[in-house]
């Protein structure tokens, strides 16, 4: 908890009034940096405000280590953490999160059950991509995990993620799995499939800005890669583009720790933070889409910029959504454990 950054979040920040002696409080937990800046403004600054109370922050760029020690203390003193959803369903899966009343919980009707776990909300949406440089196909771009496989049709230096997070997902497409059809995995076929492409890979990149370099520096020609981190080196003039065609959507959540000390302001909270106006809030500081589609109804946010946001309803309808379920199943633990011999096996 130590090297935790720990800030008081008050609407002074941002130059709007609030009580400096809420009778209700939580503490948030998120990932820091821009990000967090971005949602401080965006939508925990007017939750606060709306709701009246103090809303105390963390930053914790990975909370699964600290959310298992404070719920092995059945005392823990975080209430709400924004996290990727399968922290949210292991959590609740061994006891450590809170099952949802989404009778409590309103504005969560108007988010697809595919988006929604009995431990979780949507909080914000990513995509994993096919990106490519654009002089090197021109008018013929690679558009499928099936053309990112075809290394006759498309040649060139690919790389992929180094895990099975959506690559699984992306192999079982190449393979002429369907989107929506994607859930059990068939993992060896995946595998399989993975072993076609594994020797035209030339790097296996294990961090976000690994992979906005290689596609920068033109390093390699086409890789999966977020469509944040595309967009960021296009916008700084990066030769390349991307599709979301058969792009996997992911999503960070909102979860309650177990035995929160604040349970009944915290799921207040969860409320507000995806209200459709507060959510439409966030890309217009950061370029992440909003968890609650509802977002796209309220007229904040510009048809330009929906268009390039992956939840939007046009480009989510392209793309399949990764599984948390799935993923935190004993087959899906079982992948993770495969995936490390896969890739060290020459």
């Amino acid at each position: 908890m130590a090297s935790l950054i720990r800030t008081t979040v008050l609407a002074c920040l941002i130059g709007t009034a609030a009580p400096a002696l809420a009778a209700e409080q939580i503490t948030f937990v998120s990932q820091g940096g821009a990000y967090q800046q971005a949602q401080t403004v965006a939508i925990l600054d007017p939750a606060a405000k709306a709701l009246g109370i103090t809303i105390n922050q963390d930053s914790a760029p990975d909370a699964w280590p600290v959310i298992r020690t404070q719920g092995a203390t059945g005392k823990p003193t975080w209430d709400v953490v924004d996290t990727p959803t399968q922290d949210c369903v292991r959590g609740g899966k061994t006891g450590l999160i809170e099952k949802l009343d989404f009778s409590k919980i309103p504005n969560a009707a108007a988010i697809p059950a595919a988006y929604k776990t009995e431990y979780s909300v949507p909080y914000e949406f990513y995509s994993s991509v096919l990106a490519y440089n654009k002089s090197k196909y021109g008018k013929n771009p690679p558009q499928s995990w099936a053309d990112f496989w075809d290394v006759k049709k498309f040649p060139g230096a690919r790389a992929l993620r180094n895990h099975p997070f959506a690559t699984l997902e992306a192999a079982l497409m190449a393979d002429g799995v369907a989107p929506d059809k994607l859930y059990p995995l068939d993992v060896d076929r995946a595998f399989r499939k993975l072993e076609e492409i594994k020797p035209h890979i030339s790097v296996w990149w294990t961090s976000g800005g690994q992979s906005a370099l290689l596609i920068q520096g033109g390093e390699v020609d086409m890789e999966m890669i977020w469509n944040g981190r595309v967009s960021a080196v296009m916008e700084a003039g990066a030769d390349a583009d991307y599709t979301y065609n058969q792009g996997i959507l992911q999503n960070t959540s909102l979860c309650i720790l177990k035995n929160a000390p604040n349970l009944a302001t915290a799921v207040k909270f969860v409320n507000q933070a995806i209200d459709p106006k507060l959510q439409a809030n966030l890309p217009l500081n950061i370029p992440y889409g909003p968890g609650n589609p509802a977002a796209f109804d309220t007229g904040i946010i510009p048809a330009s910029l929906a268009a390039k946001l992956p939840s939007s309803p046009d480009n989510a309808k392209k793309q399949a959504v990764l599984s948390a379920e799935w993923w935190t199943s004993e087959a899906g633990d079982a992948a993770l454990k495969r995936w490390a011999d896969f890739v060290q096996k020459k």
